[in-house]
């Protein structure tokens, strides 16, 4: 068996105005898969299994320097809630994507796999 990758899906209430962010605030190259359905190719990544109460699973972005990449991202007109703040394995901000998708974005303080 070999797996060949991962397949992301965001929901969205605004999801015209999502794809529009990651393909031309974020620059992520995409395909139309037909209609206009846009899948987009992530930057490299990385799994983590961590302990919880119950199954779950998020998408979080990493970066090399938080407060350049949100400075970009705010001129781009990307909203961030609350301000950063430092945790144990990173300095951590949340954006505001279209349709109140929350999203991670951070500066790893830990060893990466990528």
């Amino acid at each position: 068996m070999t797996v060949t990758g991962a397949h992301v899906i965001l929901y969205s209430p605004e999801a015209d105005a999502l794809r529009s962010v990651l393909k031309d605030t974020f620059g992520w190259r995409n395909v139309d898969a037909g209609g206009g359905w846009l899948i987009f190719a992530l930057p490299p990544a990385e799994v983590a299994v961590h302990p919880g109460e119950s199954p779950s699973h998020e998408l979080t972005l990493t970066c090399d320097d938080l407060a350049a990449t949100m400075a970009e991202l705010k001129e781009k007109g990307l909203e961030f809630k609350g301000e950063p703040h430092e945790e144990r394995w990173g300095l951590v901000a949340t954006m505001v994507l279209p349709g109140g998708v929350e999203m991670l974005l951070y500066e790893p303080r830990h060893p990466t796999a990528i």
